[in-house]
């Protein structure tokens, strides 16, 4: 009877672990998505490209994806 009893213990005991674990990972990894602040974005008036605010090329209040676009100027679309 004391071998059951012991051994029951110990089962409980690893599932208890391993729940309390899987919880953890889900709870630590919303984490991390909540602190992620979203990335402004901008389209270059040349080409057209998709591409971060901080990584473009500003010319007054148009965006360029590099210098060259800048450059050359917008493009005319129509």
């Amino acid at each position: 009877m004391m071998r059951f009893l012991i051994l029951a213990l110990v089962v409980g005991l690893v599932v208890w672990w391993l729940v309390g674990r899987s919880r953890k990972r889900t709870t630590d990894h919303s984490d991390t998505r909540s602190s992620q602040t979203p990335t402004a974005f901008a389209v270059c008036a040349h080409c057209g490209v998709h591409l971060p605010i901080s990584d473009a090329v500003l010319d007054g209040q148009t965006a360029y994806c590099s210098d060259a676009h800048r450059l050359a100027g917008p493009r005319q679309r129509g």
